[in-house]
């Protein structure tokens, strides 16, 4: 006890350091401030139409969630982007896995900026059935573009839509329009569902192919070739490049046989290599000349038109599906319905119309 009171011994008590207060009233009321302001529709708009690239991604990420007051935020944001929209040429660019779409992008996007351009990539990834999560690789494969000042990478979790393909990917194009990106190029999960997506969101669809693979091994549908305003076979280098001709020729005489588009267009065939930059160039100079063709017919507009109506009946049912599936009488009924479905004790037509019933009571 003695020692206790010495305060000139090495075992006595002192006072310690006072436990300060986590955290000022100024700090964080500028906290509260920056997280209202991250996520304030009229801040993040001034920043979009700025270039911002920081609020373009708070943008969309608000629109990707599936927060219903997120929702709204992003509807309003929409709202004030729609006016600044619409001037971009969209691209949409699908192919197997492995026939090289994020090299060829990377080459492609890097020739574009260096043409003065600005280039936004919005590359869906897929994600896993079992787990749900995706890689999101996108900006690791494409190094060089991703640190051009011009260019802006999106990868997105395709989640459960449609072969991949994100509705909000619509909404996406309109919010990069906004923030002064002449071309936004959409990377396609690969050749399936998705291309039909893609196709009704884009201006200039190109079908990416490499040589020596043949079409049954490559899985091209005849629909996808349809559908293509542009193959391009990538790889044309070293000892691909006889190979790559021969594609070209044999492609070029396979799309005569396809019924003409109702835009007028012709669909060519071009080789590349996107290792090497080699006929980067003439596929740039492909799109320019389907773009100035489909305005001069006014093919342009009218499709731009019927790609917003068809996205408008879309978005309705989609959420008329969200909304049915959320409805707690639904919810209620369906294991037991589901259950008499797999047993065969009532068609699978008799327990939608009892579902559907149930909903609309």
């Amino acid at each position: 006890m003695e020692a206790k009171n010495n305060h000139n011994s090495a075992l006595s008590e002192k006072d310690g350091v006072a436990k300060p207060d986590q955290i000022s009233v100024a700090s964080a009321a500028r906290i509260v401030e920056l997280r209202q302001k991250k996520h304030d529709p009229k801040s993040l708009v001034n920043g979009i139409l700025s270039g911002n690239i920081t609020s373009i991604s708070r943008a969309i990420t608000l629109i990707e969630s599936s927060n219903p007051i997120h929702a709204s935020l992003g509807g309003e944001i929409i709202s004030e982007c729609l006016p600044h929209a619409g001037k971009s040429i969209r691209i949409g660019i699908t192919g197997v896995p492995g026939v090289g779409k994020s090299t060829f992008i990377e080459a492609f996007g890097k020739h574009l900026t260096g043409l003065g351009k600005k280039v936004a990539v919005l590359a869906v990834d897929p994600s896993s059935s079992i787990s749900r999560g995706s890689i999101l690789g996108d900006k690791t494969r494409m190094e060089e573009l991703v640190k051009d000042e011009n260019a802006y990478i999106r990868p997105s979790a395709a989640g459960e839509t449609l072969g991949g393909v994100a509705r909000k990917t619509r909404e996406t194009i309109t919010i990069c329009e906004a923030a002064g990106f002449d071309v936004v190029i959409i990377e396609t999960v690969g050749v399936g569902q998705s291309e039909t997506a893609v196709h009704s969101m884009v201006d200039f669809f190109l079908l990416l192919k490499i040589a020596g693979a043949g079409d049954e091994l490559q899985g091209i549908k005849r629909g996808i070739m349809e559908m293509a305003d542009a193959i391009v076979i990538n790889k044309a280098d070293g000892d691909n490049v006889k190979k790559a001709r021969l594609a070209k020729t044999e492609f070029s005489r396979a799309l005569h046989l396809f019924p003409a588009k109702t835009s007028g267009w012709t669909p060519n065939v071009a080789t590349c290599s996107a290792i090497t930059g080699d006929g980067i160039e003439d596929v740039w100079q492909l799109v320019q000349q389907f773009e100035s063709h489909v305005k001069e017919s006014g093919f342009f507009d009218k499709m731009r038109t019927d790609q917003n109506l068809y996205w408008l009946s879309e978005t309705i049912n989609d959420d008329l599906k969200t909304r049915f599936y959320g409805d707690v009488n639904v919810s209620r009924h369906l294991d037991e319905l589901e259950k008499k479905v797999t047993n065969g004790t009532i068609s699978p037509f008799a327990a939608a119309q009892q579902l559907l019933d149930t909903y609309l009571k």
